[in-house]
This record gives C-alpha cells, structure tokens and sequence, in this order.
C-alpha cells in the first residue's frame, strides 16, 4: 500500500480535504487553517520497531536525500515528492547539549538544549522550509504557475527561505519590520539573493501584508499557517526521542511567538504515539515575552478566549507577535499534552540567557525566554527536579550580537546581573597581574 498525505481542515465539522499540490492555506469552504493528514492505515503496515530501524539507519548518512534529519522520516512528511524535487541542505540532526552546569544551579541533574540553531541558516525554520520549497519545486514541475515565494517574517523566516530558495533556484521575497531585527537576521536574506521588503510595520502588519500579496497564485505563501513547514519542523519531536533512544522526556519547553512550532512539535509526537514508537507523552511547555503574550493571556482564563494584542518591542524580536496566526492549533495541542503556558519579563530572559552563556551556551534571546521559563516553573515546583527536561534553543545566539553586546556593556534598561565588560589596561605587566589577582579573589569568594 503507497504511503499518501493531504490537507485537510482542522475544523472536524467541516473535515474538507485537497490534494498537497493545491495552492491552498485556508480551507474553503470555512476558513479554518489546515493541516496535513497521513495514510495512518498504511503507515501502521510497518510496526513500531521496523521505522525505528529504518530512521536509525538513515540518521546523518549520505544517501539522498535520506541524510537529512527531515528527510530521513520522509514517509512521515511527504511521502509522494519525487526525490529529486527535494531541496535540502542537510537540516536537522542538531545535537543535544546536555546541560550539566546550568542544570547544577537550578537542582536538575537530567537538562538538555536541543541546539536547533545548529542549522543551515542557523534557526529550527530550516526544518519547516526543507519541506516547503521542495514540494513547491514539485509544483513548479509539475506545471503550476508558481513565480516566487513569499514570507513576512522577524528575522529567521526569510533567512531560511532565502537560502532554501536560492539553493532551489526558485526567486523569493520577504516582508520584514522595518528596524525590528538584527543585522545578522537582515543581511542573511540580503545575501542569498532574495527581494527585501523593509514595511515601517511590525510583523503583524507585514502577516497582513503578505497574505494579501499571496492571493495571485504566482507567489507562494511561505509563513506556519502553511501546513507543509509544519511537517518539516514537527520532526524536531521525532528526533529528539530517537537521540534518547526512544525514551520521552518529561517535559519539552519551547519558545513561542506565531505558534507554529508548539503545533508542529506536537504533531510529530503524537505520529510517533499514534504508530506505537512510544507509549507516553510529555508535557509542553510555551514560553513567551511578556511584552509579546497573547497565548499565556488565554491560558490564564483556561483558553476560553483568545484576545489579539499589539505586541510591544521585546528583545525577543523574532516571537514579538500579538496575533498570531497559529493560536487554533497551539491551543489544541496544549490541550492534548496537558501544557503549560509561562510569559517572562525583558530582564528575566536577557538573564537567564546570560547565566546560560556562563555555562557554555551561547544563547538567541528567544531561548533566554525559555530558560527564565524554566527557571520560574523550577522555582514554582511546577517541574520536579528529577525530571528529564528538554528546552528547545530555536535559534544560533550568533544572530543577536547586538543584544549581547548592549547586555554586557550594561546599556539596557534594566540592571544586566552577569555582565562581563572588559577591562582596559594599559600594556604593562603589572597592570595585567593586578587584574588578575583581583578577578581570580572575587571568582574565589563566589
């Protein structure tokens, strides 16, 4: 029996279903978001034990295109693409930091970072666009009218678009915030060839924009409520279990902003659930800025509403969202993995960053989010220290020099508790043994 996958509509009064080559984000017939739905019956043909094998097999080989930690599960994901229709620039399989130190002051003995900005274009939506460009080259091929694809984005959307793009020869634009990013996110789309659109905005307004523009069935539309980077980035569940040897976490905590992640991270797991690989699920974690938290508002009055919010400037610049587009599924998913959702403040995330940077990390300000997040959940007794905790890093800190840089000079507005200045001397010897002696007393005394 052939493996298949569809769309189909996430309203189950309405269930409508279309074939992955539509070009299509909505449903219809209700307007619903739509996600894509497996041959489960097919895929069950194969037991538990042989996809293990089969995944183990393939892991971080060199055979196309199965090297890649998303195409390695690629009957999971696409099953039909024609292989050479697939874009990959061998995303996924990013490791595991077991993060002993940081772990030892909070009182955990069992804390990961699954480092997803260990990536192509260094952020977890390497995973998502893998899948999204190929099928759209699929498309192309097969005659569709497909001219360009198009995002908006807060930075590390249009990094992976762009690069996966220009890989595909396949032209791509993108809608940024103007003056709402780094440097390092502006110039990776810049340099990979891709049509910049800087709109004095904020990503919502850019959301609005390009869904608009995206209605002429020549530009593609590349943001999470396209379903297809949902199957992509829900593999980052999948593998985390395969590195543990098929052991789940406890709890898996992940930053939170247009939503499609949480979704998409549950959606893997419960796959893997669904065909028996494993027999439990984990608790999920959203984390969110404060000044960005329109999830943590609804989980507060138990998701009874959802209320939009203008989201303020947050140093967390790539989850500053107050609409976001993917609250359905989020919301749904929680509910399914008894989640939980945490808001943290600008200096509780630079924090916790900072301490996770002393440890040996090197953090985004998104996964500082997460880490405060675990940190107040630590302290509330909401997580048990013996538990086996993975927080997602979603992004390379090498994105963010800038935050780091106004942290540790102090120049924030608020007091930075780890920041390390360096200390101009003048080019004597004495001078360079005085400061060592004096910060090799005060390490002593801490």
């Amino acid at each position: 029996m052939p493996y298949k996958a569809w769309f189909q509509c996430i309203n189950h009064q309405c269930n409508t279903s279309y074939p992955l080559n539509s070009i299509v984000y909505r449903c219809k017939i209700c307007g619903s978001l739509l996600e894509v739905q497996h041959d489960m019956r097919a895929l069950n043909r194969r037991d538990a034990k042989a996809w293990m094998k089969l995944f183990e097999d393939r892991y971080k080989s060199t055979q196309w295109p199965y090297g890649s930690g998303v195409w390695g599960k690629k009957e999971w994901v696409l099953p039909q693409i024609d292989n050479n229709n697939i874009v990959s620039l061998y995303e996924g399989g990013t490791n595991l930091f077991w993060a002993e130190r940081f772990g030892k002051i909070l009182g955990l003995e069992n804390l990961w970072i699954k480092l997803c900005g260990n990536s192509h274009s260094g952020s977890f939506k390497d995973l998502g666009m893998t899948v999204l460009v190929s099928q759209v080259k699929q498309m192309i091929s097969e005659g569709a009218p497909i001219q360009a694809i198009a995002c908006a984005s807060t930075g590390d959307t249009s990094a992976a678009l762009a690069v996966f793009c220009a890989a595909a020869g396949i032209p791509s634009i993108v809608l940024l915030p103007k003056g709402k990013i780094s440097v390092a996110q502006l110039v990776q789309p810049i340099a990979s060839g891709a049509l910049v659109l800087s709109l004095d905005t904020d990503f919502d307004g850019c959301m609005r924009v390009v869904q608009e523009i995206t209605q002429d069935e020549t530009i593609y539309l590349a943001n999470s409520m396209n379903s297809l980077r949902i199957e992509g980035q829900k593999t980052v569940g999948i593998e985390i279990v395969q590195q543990f040897d098929w052991e789940v976490p406890d709890v898996i905590i992940i930053p939170g902003g247009n939503l499609g992640n949480v979704s998409a991270l549950g959606s893997g797991l419960l796959m893997m659930h669904d065909l028996g690989l494993i027999a439990k699920l984990p608790r999920l974690v959203v984390a969110q800025a404060e000044l960005a938290n329109p999830l943590y508002r609804s989980y507060l009055k138990n998701f009874e509403t959802f209320e939009p919010i203008q989201a303020q400037k947050t140093l967390a610049s790539a989850i500053q969202i107050g609409n976001p587009v993917s609250i359905q599924k989020a919301i749904r998913t929680l509910k399914q993995f008894n989640g939980i959702v945490v808001d943290a403040t600008e200096q509780e995330l630079a924090d916790a960053a900072a301490l996770g940077d002393t440890t040996g990390m090197f953090n985004c300000p998104h996964t500082g989010v997460a880490l405060a997040t675990l940190i107040k959940l630590i302290n509330a007794d909401k997580i048990d220290r013996s538990e086996h905790v993975v927080v997602i890093s979603t992004a390379h800190g090498l994105k963010f020099t800038d935050f780091k840089v106004q942290y540790h000079e102090g120049t924030l507005d608020f007091p930075c508790r780890f920041a390390n200045k360096p200390i101009e001397l003048p080019p004597r010897v004495d001078a360079v043994k005085e400061a060592l002696r004096n910060a090799l007393q005060k390490r002593s005394k801490n």
